[in-house]
């Protein structure tokens, strides 16, 4: 059936086992990760709304520029208008798109919150994760990666990076779904906040280095692990 765990993912104690086993073995060789790389809750949620459709060094050039033009703050975007921010923004692709959104966002804490940024993100999670996806412009991932990274809540963050490689070793049937494996890492980890946050920062280095469209499965710490079955 479609979108459903495998048999070796069926026993919560073997996939409890699995998860953090792969959690060790990447963080073994990658290292911490310390993410989100912001300096601020705000710089962090615009990261997360530029790095959609990006590279992360696409996003640190947007953000230096913002940086540098003084507009890294809600009251600066705010008083912006659009065609400055695309051109501030624009070396993280799709700026215009980009710009709608970041506007989107900050008129939305501003006429809801009355610019109460930390308010809102004090939020219930549920709640915070409702209010997020209603913002026009912020889909699962993006919401989830503010949650885990700025409210400092526990909600995994998965990503095309995440899925190739739960799928290619065989935990995860068919085509992506973010909601399903998602449930795949929240139903048998902890409630972890720094386990979330460090867990998805290593499967982005995963996926950049080596589970990559054309995988490097000699070299890869997890290919030692267990040698994948599929191909994508």
């Amino acid at each position: 059936m479609k979108g459903r765990l495998t048999e070796i993912s069926d026993l919560p104690s073997l996939r409890k086992d699995i998860l953090l086993t792969l959690y060790e073995l990447l963080f073994k060789h990658f290292g911490p990760q310390n993410w989100w790389p912001a300096e601020t809750p705000f710089e962090m949620i615009v990261g997360a709304i530029l790095t959609q459709c990006t590279s992360w060094s696409n996003v640190e050039k947007a953000i230096d520029r913002l940086k540098s033009a003084g507009k890294l703050s809600l009251e600066a975007l705010l008083e912006t208008d659009y065609e400055e921010i695309e051109e501030l923004i624009k070396p993280s692709g799709y700026f215009r798109q980009k710009a709608v959104k970041l506007k989107n966002f900050v008129n939305y804490i501003a006429v809801e919150w009355d610019g109460d940024l930390e308010a809102f993100l004090d939020q219930e999670l549920e709640t915070l994760r409702k209010a997020l996806l209603n913002i026009n412009g912020i889909g699962p991932e993006t919401a989830d990666s503010i949650i885990l990274y700025a409210a400092n809540k526990p909600i995994f963050v998965v990503d095309r990076y995440t899925y190739r490689c739960v799928y290619r070793h065989g935990w995860f049937d068919g085509p992506f779904h973010y909601g399903r494996l998602q449930s795949f890492f929240m139903e048998t980890l902890e409630a972890s906040v720094s386990l979330y946050q460090e867990y998805h920062a290593l499967f982005v280095q995963l996926g950049k280095y080596y589970c990559r469209t054309k995988p490097r499965c000699l070299e890869c710490p997890v290919g030692k692990f267990i040698k994948p079955r599929r191909t994508l």
